[in-house]
C-alpha cells in the first residue's frame, strides 16, 4: 500500500488542522494505521493508531483530549485532527500502515508515506 500525507501549515497557537492519510494500492481496511511525528534531531514519536474499521484508537498520553483519529475507509483516507497546538506540536508528521500490528512502535509498521509539517506559531 502507498500512503500519502497531507494537510500540514502553519497554523497559530491554539488553532486546528486536519491531517489526512490516503491510500491507494491494496485494500485499506486491511491495514491499520498509525501515525507518528518527528522532531529534528529526535526518533519518530508515536502519536496515534486505528484499527481496521476504526473500532479502536489509541493515543499517545500527550495528544489524549486534544488530537483525534479517524478514518473512512470508502475514501482509503485515515485523519488526525489537531486542535489546541501548541509550539511543541510543530514537527513533520508521518502517516504508517501495516496489515497486523497495532501500537505505539514505529518499527512494527510496514509501510511509510512522507510527512507534512506543522508549523505552530505564538
Amino acid at each position: 500500500v502507498q500512503l500519502q500525507a497531507s494537510g500540514g501549515g502553519l497554523v497559530q497557537a491554539g488553532g486546528s488542522l486536519r491531517l489526512s492519510c490516503a491510500a491507494s494500492g491494496r485494500t485499506f481496511s486491511n491495514y491499520v494505521v498509525g501515525w507518528f511525528r518527528r522532531a529534528p534531531g529526535k526518533d519518530r514519536e508515536f502519536v496515534a493508531a486505528i484499527t481496521w474499521t476504526g473500532g479502536t484508537t489509541y493515543y499517545e498520553e500527550s495528544v489524549k483530549g486534544r488530537f483525534t483519529i479517524s478514518r473512512d475507509n470508502a475514501k482509503n483516507t485515515v485523519y488526525l485532527h489537531l486542535n489546541s497546538l501548541n509550539a511543541e506540536d510543530t514537527v513533520v508528521y508521518y502517516c504508517a500502515a501495516d496489515p497486523a500490528y497495532f501500537g505505539s512502535s514505529a518499527g512494527q509498521y510496514r509501510h511509510w508515506g512522507q510527512g507534512t509539517l506543522v508549523t505552530v506559531s505564538s
